[in-house]
């Protein structure tokens, strides 16, 4: 099929996908970002007052690291850690968390925030700290997130600086109170939820780009900073940050839930991207984790300790990040497959080929159906495959033909791909606004969103299994998935005043998490544990590997003020 043809497909129709489910916030360029962290910020951005009006539009799906909810494991703020419950057991006797670990509505015990604390708050913040309802409610809500909680913070405050998150956060440990990093606020896993209230510690106020070492390829930066904008920033020096999770995204909440993203088969997750970090634990101590250099043995590795803690441990301050070169040239291509089967296996056999592809992203028809349903579009509806290459232009070139030809072994038909940066751009916008146009298509829905990561070898039977049990379910379901990987999500749609549909959305979570699991895969890719997934941990890592990481817990946070009640299922004792 000619590509002028299929892209004119994509442009038979600019009707924008419900602009109500896009991010709020506008991008600025990071040279002016990092000017004005010298500057005074504007009491209004830094303190709203009282308003009977409430916060309108939506928020993204985003895990900022270390935001936090406290889930309620304790009658009290003072309680220590080492309170635990029993276990549930599911159908099949399997020991999945603790009691009310994941429950849709998260419960916690709320007491009244000693006055004492809330003058020291107000003489560290001054007017960057805020007590009023709508502010609170709009942080102690996301609107999606599967799971919501009874409560919502006590205190909102916005640190502009390092020294003030330490005075914050020694201040709450002082008090036993409870804190709630937080950051873009679209986590999908319940990371902002506040069920026992608490100080919410709002990051985004610290969004600087403190230096740029270009000949060294690293930035170091503020966690409040986003990645598009730090890309925003970085462009001019012909270099990037590689990693791309939903718009929206800030550097240090990508750093505690160990995001990745689309780009993860060529440049790896946070894992491999953060060189290091600087972080305030409970009692308030501002620690480094390492030097800037690419490789070190010194001691232990900390910087990973806090990748993927989800602020249960500390609060991340500031980020070295490793870049990577603008490519020279890229090529994004589309191929159609008669079953959901063949696309994960072309998938597959391309890794194993050797070929150094940069995305390998597969949409099931149901999603290239919202796809067209939401923006007018006719593409083929069946299952289909993305990729991008890079390189110089005779090498991506190169590796498309291979491809193209992998694909043809395995039913891959209507193999058509992009050289041109605006047809690239049409092209790549599917896969970016797939999630959008789920919503589009059922705009009175909420969504619960699958994460599972099973070895690449196993990835096709995954799909497959999980796709006839989605087929078979009374709701709404697509299937993306970061392929190259072993990386898929289902966007699972239910009507959220109807008791019977939020079951069954749960019902087809644990079919494709114990699935996954059973392949020796895991229930969280890259969008966290939070309060959504500690129910499988036991399943997955077994007790031992909790008992010890409760341990390092109560040795940094002995008071659990650090995002209680996330990450390490309760009834875990010590």
């Amino acid at each position: 099929m000619a590509l002028s043809a299929w892209i004119s497909r994509l442009r038979s129709s600019s009707r924008p996908i419900h602009t109500k489910f896009r991010n709020s916030f506008s991008l600025k360029h990071c040279a002016a970002v990092s000017k004005s962290c010298a500057a005074e910020v504007p009491a209004a951005e830094r303190f709203r007052k009282p308003s009977s009006s409430c916060w309108g539009g939506s928020l993204l799906p985003l895990a900022f690291a270390v935001s936090a909810g406290s889930l309620a494991l304790h009658s009290h703020y003072n309680n220590g850690p080492s309170c635990c419950e029993s276990p549930n057991v599911d159908q099949t006797d399997k020991r999945i968390g603790g009691t009310g670990s994941t429950g849709y509505e998260v419960k916690g015990s709320l007491r009244k925030v000693p006055q004492e604390l809330i003058e020291e708050l107000s003489v560290i913040c001054k007017d960057n700290m805020t007590m009023d309802y709508d502010e609170r409610y709009f942080h102690g809500k996301p609107q999606n997130s599967f799971h919501k909680a009874v409560n919502i913070p006590d205190i909102i405050v916005f640190p502009r600086s390092e020294e003030e998150v330490s005075k914050i956060v020694a201040s709450c440990n002082k008090h036993k109170v409870p804190i709630v990093p937080y950051g873009g606020a679209t986590s999908i896993e319940g990371h902002t939820l506040s069920p026992s209230g608490g100080v919410c510690i709002d990051m985004t106020q610290m969004k600087c780009v403190k230096s740029l070492n270009v000949k060294d390829m690293d930035v170091v930066v503020e966690p409040g900073i986003g990645w598009m904008e730090l890309n925003e920033f970085l462009e001019p020096y012909g270099l990037f940050f590689p990693l791309d999770p939903g718009p929206g995204a800030t550097i240090g909440g990508m750093c505690a839930t160990r995001c990745s993203g689309s780009l993860a088969v060529r440049y790896g997750t946070m894992r491999e991207n953060v060189i290091n970090l600087k972080m305030v634990l409970a009692n308030g101590d501002i620690v480094k984790t390492g030097s800037r250099a690419r490789k070190s043995a010194a001691g232990y590795d900390l910087t990973r300790l806090m990748i993927g803690s989800e602020g249960t441990l500390g609060v991340i301050t500031e980020v070295t990040l490793r870049l990577q070169k603008i490519p020279q040239s890229s090529v994004v291509a589309m191929c159609n497959f008669p079953t959901i089967k063949d696309a994960a296996e072309v998938a597959m056999a391309t890794m194993l080929s050797g070929i150094q592809v940069s995305r390998v992203e597969l949409l099931d028809e149901v999603q290239v159906r919202a796809i067209n349903l939401a923006n007018g579009k006719y593409l083929p509806e069946v299952p289909t495959l993305m990729f991008e290459f890079i390189g110089t232009e005779s090498y991506s070139r190169e590796q498309t033909l291979i491809v193209q030809k992998i694909a043809s072994e395995h039913n891959g038909s209507d193999f058509v791909f992009a050289e041109e940066s605006e047809a690239k751009k049409e092209l790549w916008k599917i896969r970016k606004e797939a999630l959008w146009a789920c919503f589009a298509m059922a705009p009175n829905s909420e969504a619960l969103i699958t994460d599972v990561c099973v070895p690449l070898s196993h990835l096709a039977e995954l799909i497959s299994r999980s796709k006839q049990e989605l087929d078979a379910s009374p709701l709404l379901c697509t299937v993306i998935a970061h392929a190259g990987d072993g990386n898929f999500h289902s966007v699972i749609l239910f009507d959220p005043k109807k008791e019977e549909q939020r079951k069954e959305a749960e019902r087809l979570n644990g079919f494709i998490v114990h699935a996954a699991l059973d392949m020796d895969g895991t229930c969280t890719g890259e969008h966290g544990v939070g309060t959504g997934k500690m129910k499988y941990l036991e399943k997955e890592l077994g007790m031992e590997a909790l008992q010890t990481m409760k341990r390092i817990k109560a040795a940094l946070d002995p008071n659990d003020i650090m995002n209680p009640g996330k990450l390490i299922p309760p009834h875990v004792c010590v």
